[in-house]
């Protein structure tokens, strides 16, 4: 890299506000995870169940802390509707909104995923995606990406369901 790089300015600022917020009284201890607050997806109405061999496939080993991933018996249409009702759902337009998406679109180009088996997977179908952000008072706190229909984790078959991929915003 080179000296004066976007990429080197950008994690020195990260690695000199992580050290000034640990220092700061009432600072989190340092081994916290991301996820302080962990992900609360309505668990009640969309039965979301902890994924987590999907963060796995899909992040980055370097982000990993920040990811979880959840999976529900319900359709899209189904999970939106209780995502709608939540109240740390925020909705700026064009958020939640449904599209069909390419595979390798919808799951990222990041993760250590084998993308020909994920591409077979699917086929000539495409998933259908919404993605939108989660917060208190209008801050965003998570960002979420619901996928249905979504691979097994071996990307042998298609699942019925939803995924929910939840990236914690620090």
């Amino acid at each position: 890299m080179q000296a004066r790089s976007i990429t080197r300015t950008f994690w020195s600022a990260v690695g000199a506000a992580a050290v000034i917020g640990a220092l700061l009284p009432g600072a989190p201890a340092a081994q916290e995870s991301a996820f302080a607050r962990p992900a609360d997806p309505p668990t009640q109405i969309a039965r979301w169940q902890e994924a987590p061999a999907f963060v796995a496939l899909f992040v980055p080993r370097l982000y990993r802390e920040a990811y979880r991933a959840f999976v529900s018996p319900l359709g899209l249409d189904a999970a939106l509707r209780v995502v709608a009702s939540d109240a740390h759902s925020l909705h700026p337009p064009g958020a939640w909104t449904p599209r069909r998406e390419n595979p390798a679109d919808a799951f990222g180009a990041g993760g250590p995923y084998d993308r020909w088996k994920l591409a077979r997977v699917f086929g000539s179908q495409q998933p259908e995606v919404a993605r939108g952000p989660r917060g208190e008072h209008g801050l965003v706190d998570e960002s979420w990406t619901l996928v249905s229909p979504y691979p097994s984790p071996d990307l042998s078959r298609l699942e019925p369901g939803t995924l929910l991929i939840v990236v914690r915003v620090p």
